[in-house]
């Protein structure tokens, strides 16, 4: 390896910008999204205006309470008493009571006393055989590309094929930070081919431990599943526009074989076994000018150009001077077998092309197939699909075979939300879901089937949908049926998204430091979680209700809100990210960018009886990190999450680290971890 001196990659800032969201956060995981102009430039409804007047109501009958004993929380911070634990009847992690995690800024996964938190799987280690050994100091291409990828995001975890013992991990790598990976004077070519091979997905079978709930990797040797898919692996475009002109590039005249996958961040299992992965912000790694043909297409994907990450100088492919059409060829969510190590993973062009934080799948009563996907970007939209065809549910080979094909035909739905004018408490309304297209017909005047999935944005733009607050993970609970959206926040609230000082939603109150008071700050800045209902129980209708079952924050600041239940019992959460559910229908967040001076963490909250709204602290992440996953085991024993980007703090550099997480080697390395019972 040479030695020649690279130029930094982001200069060093020592200030916080985003919540808990450092400089090099920002420039790393989507390009500093929030420093550029808002892509949705339509004055469609925008989310704040529908819910203000309830909001603004409520504002003023809770206010009263949240001065008295609601307030018994204040402040509660690392070193302060925690909370009582509540009862949950219920098996497995449904039913676990603890003594929630008080806020802190500790470098650990720290866990409620009675529970262990072992670390599963790291960044470099070993993963298809003939993989070598992890050396942070001598990294290269060829085994970045064999070994677990960087910054896991997503989890999921599927039954062995053929062991009792044995699962299959399925885990997301969502970009890369170079500035804490490679030691100063690394080649750049080599640290370009290893990012490149950092990204993308890891298939990995584990073991379950000695203890009840513990699980560890399985001998790479021992291993037919493991794999890992990166920016060279071949994946195929499938749908209605797969072949279009717009997919075709100098080295694939055919429009259907793509070379990677790029900023991997949500996804979800499917009912008939497969991995659902979402291509987040793509936009980021195309440099160059954008092509005149594309000038408006592209600026509505916040696709600009500039540096990008300088890979074109190993792949031309990402310079849009070379392949004018190489960015219509990501935005997609992607289908991965697992089972199969030999197949190809897949692109759903029907299931539209825009920022996908995932894609969760249901059955509807009529057998369709559902899939509830977000566009994590400040003022786009919540989508749905539902496919023409039914599920089979036999189990048969034959039946997943045919139910492999659900998702290419179908149509394509955005959601319009509406107040309900109730004199009530309630933050809730209606909503309906507005056709885009079918595999066969658009339903936007003046564009193809082909324009609406290729440029989703600007298909969904033109029927007027309601603009949302950041809407990542969007997941149907099994026990009650209904839908729940993390809406993480929008910093712009106030300013670029019009403001209306009545409504507590475009006020938050945040703090400065863990023994800070709260202070004022604009915007929606701590987020909340939407919960729909379908009409008459069926996720194929048009029709649904919805409320805000969380508006988040400090449980001391007056706008926030918790379903009714008592203030001074819950847990401090700040901008919720993504969802899962145990078998009791309970609801866990995770949580990225917390603006209330402590580390992310992962939350529990019932959703219905009398705790309905409990949010209790299950976990903190180490200092730095963003809590992904997280995914609770089909046997309830077991709670899988995934810390990323461990000490991505300004200032940060691999010979001055803020974390060394999680074994102390000197660097951090992003991991899976496992939490259960002692």
């Amino acid at each position: 390896m040479t030695t020649t001196p690279t130029r930094r990659l982001l200069p060093l800032h020592t200030d916080v910008r985003h919540g808990s969201r450092s400089h090099m956060t920002c420039h790393f995981r989507c390009g500093n999204a929030c420093d550029r102009p808002v892509p949705n430039t339509t004055d469609n409804p925008e989310f704040h205006e529908i819910a203000a007047t309830a909001l603004a109501r409520r504002s003023l009958i809770k206010t009263a309470a949240v001065g008295a004993g609601a307030l018994t929380l204040t402040g509660v911070a690392a070193g302060q008493a925690p909370l009582a634990a509540a009862a949950v009847s219920a098996r497995g992690a449904g039913g676990w009571a603890f003594t929630p995690v008080a806020p802190n800024r500790d470098d650990k996964v720290t866990v409620p006393r009675g529970f262990r938190a072992d670390v599963l799987i790291s960044w470099g280690d070993r993963v298809e055989k003939g993989a070598p050994r992890f050396d942070v100091r001598n990294q290269t291409p060829e085994a970045a590309a064999q070994q677990f990828g960087y910054n896991n995001d997503y989890v999921g975890v599927l039954p062995h094929p053929t062991k009792q013992k044995r699962a299959v991990l399925v885990t997301n790598h969502e970009y890369t930070d170079e500035n804490l990976m490679f030691p100063t004077g690394t080649d750049a070519d080599v640290v370009k081919g290893v990012a490149m091979a950092s990204h993308g997905l890891s298939v990995v079978e584990i073991v379950r431990g000695a203890r009840k709930g513990s699980w560890r990797r399985a001998k790479v040797a021992n291993t037919t599943l493991n794999r890992r898919l990166h920016v060279g692996s071949d994946f195929e475009l499938v749908g209605p526009a797969a072949g279009d002109d717009r997919l075709k590039t100098s080295e694939d005249a055919t429009g259907t074989t793509v070379k990677g996958t790029l900023n991997n961040c949500s996804g979800g299992r499917t009912p008939w076994g497969t991995i659902l992965s979402g291509e987040e912000n793509f936009n980021q790694y195309f440099e160059g000018t954008r092509p005149a043909e594309y000038e408006a297409e592209y600026a509505r994907y916040g696709i600009s150009g500039g540096a990008g990450r300088g890979w074109s100088s190993i792949e031309p492919r990402f310079s849009m001077q070379n392949e004018p059409n190489e960015p219509y060829r990501f935005g997609w969510v992607v289908e991965l077998d697992p089972y199969d190590p030999t197949s190809t993973p897949r692109k759903h062009t029907m299931l539209g092309r825009f920022k996908h934080e995932g894609a969760n799948v249901t059955i509807a009563s009529n057998g369709k197939a559902v899939a509830y996907m977000g566009d994590d970007e400040r003022g786009d939209y919540i989508y749905r699909f539902v496919s023409a065809g039914t599920f089979d549910g036999s189990g048969t080979r034959k039946a997943r075979k045919a139910n492999m094909q659900l998702l290419l035909t179908g149509t394509l739905y955005v959601a319009r939300f509406a107040g309900d004018g109730a004199e009530d408490e309630r933050y809730d309304g209606t909503g309906r879901w507005l056709p885009l297209c079918s595999d066969t017909e658009s339903f936007v005047e003046g564009m193809t089937v082909a324009d609406v999935l290729l440029n989703t944005r600007l298909a969904a733009d033109t029927v007027s949908p309601t603009r949302m607050d950041r809407p990542e993970d969007v997941e149907v609970n099994p026990v009650n049926g209904r839908v729940y959206a993390a809406l993480t926040n929008n910093s712009n609230r106030g300013t670029t998204f019009p403001a209306d000082e009545a409504n507590p939603i475009t006020t938050s109150q945040v703090r400065s430091a863990p023994d800070a008071p709260l202070t004022s700050a604009s915007g929606n800045r701590n987020g909340y979680v939407l919960e729909m209902t379908p009409g008459n129980d069926n996720h194929a209708g048009t029709d649904f209700q919805w409320s805000l079952m969380l508006v988040c924050g400090d449980p001391e600041a007056p706008e926030t809100y918790f379903a009714d239940f008592p203030k001074d019992q819950v847990s401090p959460i700040s901008c919720p990210d993504n969802v899962a559910f145990d078998g009791a229908g309970n609801l866990w967040i995770s949580t990225d960018g917390n603006v209330l001076a402590s580390n992310d963490g992962l939350f529990r909250v019932p959703t219905r009886g009398p705790n309905r709204g409990q949010v209790q602290q299950f976990a903190s992440t180490p200092f730095g990190a963003e809590c992904c996953g997280p995914f609770i085991s089909d046997d309830q024993l077991t709670v899988f999450l995934a810390p990323q980007h461990p000490g991505e703090t300004d200032g940060a550099t691999f010979e001055d680290q803020s974390s060394t997480w999680p074994n102390d080697e000197g660097f951090p390395r992003p991991s899976v971890v496992t939490v259960y019972r002692r």
